[in-house]
């Protein structure tokens, strides 16, 4: 299943949201401390998003492993946050859980006080860590994410 893994974050680096997706399972469950918890087509059209947003993306992976029923790796992801205009070089862990050959559950770890720091400055500093941001951050990117399914037809 490392093979999986590996595709999965060559198609990120290619940006080819197709290709990603095509390795998550029907019933998959995403979660990170971002978009919080996503299941099926929007876990998958998150990414589809991310990749159309990301004009400017660049994307590091490593430390891959896995057997036949999990999974880990390492990534990095160098890209301007468009709210601000600010530079973010985000730093991931991810655990995968593995069902029929696709992954079922993908969980995204990183520090979110370092990331709203980088993306959102001062402001980041101050309240970045705290549970009220960590809830508004998620309403916010949930809100982008139907509102990028409801204009590309993916609803």
């Amino acid at each position: 299943m490392k093979e999986v893994i590996e595709e999965f974050y060559t198609a990120f680096q290619n940006k080819d949201a197709e290709k990603m997706v095509s390795f998550y399972h029907d019933d998959i469950e995403f979660t990170d401390p971002a978009f919080g918890d996503l299941k099926g087509e929007h876990a998958k059209n998150m990414w589809r998003m991310l990749i159309a947003r990301g004009a400017d993306l660049k994307l590091e992976f490593s430390n891959v492993s896995a057997d036949e029923n999990s999974g880990k790796a390492h990534w990095e992801a160098q890209y301007t946050f468009t709210q601000t205009g600010r530079l973010v070089l985000n730093k991931i862990d991810a655990e995968f859980t593995f069902k029929d050959g696709k992954i079922i559950r993908h969980v995204d770890t990183f520090n979110l006080h370092t990331w709203a720091k980088q993306a959102l400055g001062f402001k980041g500093l101050l309240i970045g860590g705290t549970n009220f941001f960590q809830r508004k951050l998620n309403t916010q990117a949930n809100q982008r994410l139907v509102k990028y399914e409801m204009k590309n037809g993916k609803a």
